[in-house]
């Protein structure tokens, strides 16, 4: 097999700022798989490009002793497509791993077993877990079912898997920060409530290291971010113009920020 090369060109969150760092990677994980990593293990971030996301990336993919894990944190609403995606990712981590004239050899290539773990963090109601399936797009299910990819999603918000939160203090602290801005944003803009929620934080004793080291960055990531698409497109839903949606999704293809696109989406608006 050859080296597996990170293909990272796109503008990182401040879930997959804080989890590329390998302690707190392999705290998670140790977390929700529920054995205990000492600190020296060795772990490879793998993570692709331009295959989940197109431009805000929340996704981590890993190796960790004989398996590949691909970790996405989701604050909107869960796509029933992910397995379908998932499979897109692994498919393109293993043409990374592969030499592909070693495909035509007789020898065996052995590959690290995948692993697929959505952690969801957003506002709408949602189980603690939940699995979605490849095999519930097929058109038909024979009896033999000959390809399976499951995808296990945890439930992130505050409150939601105590048991998580607790064998992972960092992943304990990212939830108590998002917690802060979703409540800051019942009373003031995104801006100020980022704000106010790492200040508060970091007086709270939460992810001090991380945000002191951060705190702009984690600004910019979040107001560019994520968010302000899903708010652009509560924007447009709201005003009953769902056709609109493929209009944003290809400013998004062609590049434009989530700040651009919301600036467009209110200039329509107004005029």
């Amino acid at each position: 097999m050859t080296d597996i090369k990170t293909n990272r060109n796109h503008k990182d969150s401040v879930f997959t700022r804080l989890f590329s760092e390998k302690n707190n990677l392999l705290e998670l994980y140790s977390a929700i798989s529920g054995k205990s990593y000492p600190e020296n293990t060795t772990i490879e971030i793998v993570t692709l490009s331009d295959v989940l996301y197109m431009d805000q990336i929340n996704d981590i993919a890993f190796v960790l002793e004989d398996r590949l894990i691909v970790l996405i944190e989701h604050q909107s609403s869960v796509n029933n497509n992910m397995p379908l995606r998932m499979l897109q990712y692994l498919s393109a981590e293993y043409a990374m791993i592969v030499d592909r004239k070693s495909l035509y050899k007789q020898k065996r290539i052995m590959i690290p077993s995948p692993e697929f773990i959505v952690l969801y963090n957003g506002d709408k109601k949602f189980p603690d877990y939940k699995e979605l399936k490849l095999s519930d797009s097929y058109n038909f299910k024979t009896p033999d079912l000959y390809l399976e990819l499951v995808v296990r999603i945890y439930n992130i918000n505050k409150g939601r898997n105590t048991d998580m939160a607790v064998k992972s203090p960092v992943l304990s602290g990212y939830e108590e920060f998002i917690a802060e801005i979703k409540k800051n944003l019942k009373s003031m803009d995104l801006r100020e409530a980022i704000k106010l929620a790492v200040k508060t934080c970091i007086s709270k004793n939460i992810l001090v290291s991380f945000l002191e080291r951060h705190s702009s960055e984690v600004l910019n990531m979040l107001i560019r971010g994520e968010w302000n698409i899903d708010e652009a497109l509560a924007v447009r839903y709201e005003e009953g113009q769902e056709e609109k949606s493929e209009e944003i999704l290809d400013l998004i293809k062609q590049g434009y920020t989530a700040a651009d696109i919301e600036k467009h989406l209110r200039k329509q608006a107004s005029s």
